[in-house]
């Protein structure tokens, strides 16, 4: 299975987005984290920033929708130039019905679960997924510290045949990457540890190559 680095645009400087993607040109995907001050304490981007920085940048994007109404706004990201849309399954919509709004939109699907959330919550519509991003911090904030305890999450989707992509997103570095990788994921969301590094290029080679040893 390919591993894939996504790094989080929540890193960056938003000041200058558009050279801070060219320094990240070996990504595999670009993680975009949008947050509504509701679902996650924190505010972050909308579309319309989602929409500007699609157009100077061709690496698929992975977007990340931490907010309490998926539903209602998975069309302004699709419009936007979101390739993936992932949204919580602890959000105000159900599950089923976001899934099928955001592929009636011609977009990949995928569902996210906290830490504290069991994995089962996604069982039932994995046929439809793409991806299912297994949170490794408590989502709104960058900077946190890795969740090991997390993994056997990972491990039970991988034990029933899910063979699709398994995203973790928080506290990703070049050790904790390893411990990922082993059970069972393929898509590492890395923010500080990528862009507050001088090449962000070379680390996402490093930690691509950790993944896969």
């Amino acid at each position: 299975m390919d591993m894939k680095i996504a790094p989080s645009i929540l890193a960056s400087d938003y000041a200058n987005l558009e050279s801070e993607l060219k320094r990240i040109s070996s990504s595999d995907m670009i993680h975009v984290d949008v947050m509504d001050g509701h679902f996650v304490p924190n505010i972050s981007i909308g579309a319309p920033v989602v929409a500007a920085i699609k157009k100077v940048c061709n690496i698929p994007f992975d977007v990340h929708l931490m907010i309490s109404e998926p539903l209602k706004y998975a069309e302004d990201f699709a419009k936007a130039g979101a390739d993936i849309i992932c949204f919580h399954a602890e959000s105000d919509n159900g599950i089923g019905e976001t899934i099928e709004k955001i592929l009636s939109l011609g977009k990949k699907a995928a569902v996210a679960v906290k830490p504290n959330t069991e994995i089962d919550v996604v069982f039932p519509y994995l046929d439809k997924l793409s991806m299912v991003l297994v949170m490794t911090v408590e989502p709104g904030f960058g900077g946190q510290s890795f969740m090991e305890h997390v993994m056997p999450k990972i491990e039970k989707l991988r034990e029933m045949g899910y063979s699709g992509d398994i995203e973790v997103d928080g506290g990703i570095d070049p050790a904790t990457i390893k411990i990922a990788a082993k059970a069972g994921a393929n898509v590492f969301v890395a923010g500080s540890a990528v862009f507050k590094t001088a090449v962000p290029n070379d680390t996402i080679e490093l930690l691509r190559n950790n993944a896969e040893g």
